[in-house]
């Protein structure tokens, strides 16, 4: 009778450790092996009111790309697809306030979001377009533009993640 419940609780605990891989698939997730296509990252506009993001989404874009690996980055223009994108928003929004003081807040939820397109370079077939945002939250202590300035590569990493999945994971 022990032996039979031992048996049984093995085959159920193999069962179980062989079934939970069943959705996992190793390497790329799209059609083509990772690396066979490359991208470029192209020219990226600021149509907001907040200096110096240009630069943190760029760097954060061509970061997330080089991490990822299923798209080679491309630096010298001879890429299969452009990536180009506008920054559409940046926002701020007070989440928390000082426990003494309602009208001064202490956290701040940061956002941004950008419209990103991703373009054949031989065809100019557009495969992707679509507004992607990212988020980060900050506490804004004395000096809410040193806090603001510290967090918008944060924020710019959020949103490159998130456009970076949906690019890399799309059918193309």
């Amino acid at each position: 009778m022990i032996m039979r419940a031992l048996l049984l609780s093995l085959g159920l605990a193999a069962s179980v450790s062989l079934t939970g891989c069943a959705g996992y698939k190793l390497g790329s997730t799209t059609a083509f092996p990772a690396g066979q296509h490359s991208i470029q990252i192209g020219l990226i506009q600021n149509k907001t009111m907040e200096p110096r993001l240009i630069e943190s989404l760029n760097n954060a874009l061509r970061k997330r790309f080089q991490q990822d690996g299923t798209y080679k980055l491309d630096t010298r223009g001879e890429s299969d697809v452009v990536l180009t994108g506008v920054i559409t928003r940046f926002d701020r929004a007070p989440l928390s306030f000082q426990p003494a003081d309602v009208l001064t807040a202490r956290d701040y939820a940061l956002g941004m979001a950008a419209k990103i397109t991703v373009k054949e370079r031989g065809t100019g077939k557009v495969i992707f377009d679509r507004e992607v945002s990212g988020r980060t939250t900050i506490r804004a202590g004395t000096d809410l533009a040193s806090a603001e300035r510290q967090a918008v590569p944060l924020l710019a990493e959020d949103l490159a993640r998130n456009a970076a999945s949906l690019i890399v994971d799309g059918t193309w």
